[in-house]
């Protein structure tokens, strides 16, 4: 008979955990996946793939005074899979992606350029009406590559395990930590090891995917065939306009301006690429020297400064000139189409709405992060139901604020900058190609900025040689201007299959 102590009355409910009068111990957590068989026609041929939703428990090792005593459940991560039936998985390549935020998950990536499904949505002044709509996608990567879709804790599904603390990943080290682990696990779990193999990420996700990639190959012997990097920044110090007076941003910043002034006719008569061979010729020389001479500047140098900055930003001489020659990118977004009583789009500036306030210094909502988020939503909640067959209550979140305040401590007195990373990955593996795509009415990620980043990379020619970049006539996240989706996501495809060894 059992010791009183060890007694207990136990009772099961649907959530399958264990309650007990006396003691209560949860449950193991168990993977929660649901997996489908679909078809997508690709240029007249019909690709049978499997679709897998849901979350997996990642785990951790535990060690006590120095001595392994096993592993414990540390996280439930959701994740959607993609592979295609039948392929030899010795030559198949396999794509892991996520977005960025930090607090970000996947649906943007998913649902706008990769999955085999992608939302309707409409365009800058084009938007379409709620519901909304969803559709196949014959451009999707699959037709060369197997999908791993990730949401790192705190968005999307995924979760610290019940009685566990999120905040470990809520930062630099832990996130690259927790997310390589899911990589590791789910490529030893379906024997991808020898699979041509690549990460994808957007905007903070290009952060983490290089990061990344100096991780697996430094910790776990994981070589890359590629990266992929979406709206790119990798060095903070490029977009910084608050720490040091960081004159930096205010130059790399221009060429978006004038991009964005382009687009809502501040520049009549005129083509893009003329006004942005302009602004970045400008910001390259003349303007670093203007604001580097401070009050050594002559009024005349002023003047023609404060004219000339005007010009290629649409903006008015007397607003230049109050803010000092120094046009900080939130005040821009509401000062270009003040008169009008619109703000424009930071993630797109192609993109506008009404202004709550005619006289706010800047703009109080991204326009086009709202014209973005209830498309795909509605589409991600209504597409793992209906057709991947998930159900899970718990809130899915595209994009979450827990995760802040976000920690860079690794990065404390200095700037935040993962490019010696990048370095670090391609030398370690000279094979390692990188695709850098650019939206010229990014307001968020600007591409004169990233592109000065990658021009310092410690790089000798050989291996710079393996960095390509591509343009969209978009913004941060390209894949909602039709032709912008349709030509990237070819350009993806021939970038993964170059990096794979094919032709």
């Amino acid at each position: 008979m059992a010791d009183d102590d060890e007694t207990r009355t136990e009772k099961t409910g649907k959530t399958g955990k264990t309650e007990t009068t006396e003691k209560t111990e949860r449950a193991e957590p168990q993977d929660d996946l649901v997996s489908t068989r679909h078809t997508l026609t690709v240029e007249g041929r019909e690709l049978a793939y499997t679709a897998t939703v849901g979350r997996v428990v990642l785990r951790e090792e535990v060690y006590e005074d120095d001595v392994f005593v096993g592993v414990r459940p540390k996280a439930e991560v959701s994740v959607t899979t993609y592979t295609l039936d039948g392929a030899d998985p010795l030559t198949r390549p396999v794509t892991f992606a996520f977005n960025g935020g930090p607090g970000s998950a996947s649906i943007w990536l998913h649902l706008g350029l990769l999955g085999p499904r992608r939302v309707v949505m409409g365009d800058a002044g084009d938007l379409a009406r709620p519901p909304y709509g969803l559709v196949d996608n014959p451009e999707s990567l699959l037709a060369v590559s197997d999908l791993v879709l990730l949401d790192p804790v705190s968005t999307g599904w995924s979760r610290a395990v019940e009685g566990g603390k999120a905040k470990p990943y809520h930062g630099y080290t832990g996130d690259i930590e927790s997310v390589g682990e899911l990589i590791r696990t789910w490529t030893t779990r379906h024997g991808r090891w020898m699979s041509p193999k690549l990460l994808l990420g957007e905007s903070y996700g290009t952060v983490r995917a290089v990061a990344l990639a100096e991780h697996l190959q430094s910790r776990f012997g994981f070589y890359l065939n590629g990266i992929a990097l979406i709206s790119s920044v990798l060095d903070f110090g490029s977009l910084d306009f608050e720490k040091q007076r960081n004159d930096r941003a205010h130059a790399l910043y221009v060429p978006t301006y004038a991009a964005i002034a382009h687009y809502h006719g501040k520049h009549p008569g005129r083509s893009l690429r003329e006004v942005l061979d302009e602004a970045e010729a400008y910001a390259a020389r003349d303007y670093p020297y203007v604001l580097s001479r401070g009050a050594r500047l002559s009024a005349d140098e002023r003047a023609e400064a404060v004219a000339t900055l005007a010009r290629i930003t649409g903006l008015t001489a007397d607003y230049v000139d109050r803010a000092d020659l120094r046009i900080e990118h939130w005040r821009f977004f509401g000062e270009l189409l003040r008169e009008q009583r619109r703000t424009v789009g930071r993630i797109d500036g192609r993109f506008t709405g009404p202004a709550a306030s005619a006289i706010a210094e800047e703009m109080d909502a991204d326009p086009s992060m709202d014209a973005i988020t209830g498309p795909y939503a509605a589409a991600f909640h209504h597409y793992v139901k209906a057709e991947l067959g998930y159900d899970n209550e718990l809130l899915y979140a595209p994009i979450t604020d827990k995760v802040h305040p976000w920690s860079y401590k690794e990065f404390e007195g200095r700037p935040i900058d993962v490019s010696p990373s990048l370095e670090r990955a391609m030398r370690q593996n000279p094979h390692l190609l990188v695709h850098v795509a650019y939206g010229w009415y990014d307001g968020a990620t600007p591409h004169y900025a990233a592109e000065d980043v990658f021009a310092r990379l410690h790089l000798p020619p050989e291996l710079r040689a393996n960095i390509e970049h591509r343009y969209y006539e978009a913004g941060h996240m390209m894949y909602v201007h039709e032709e912008s989706r349709l030509r990237q996501s070819a350009d993806l495809a021939d970038f993964v299959t170059r990096s794979c060894g094919g032709s």
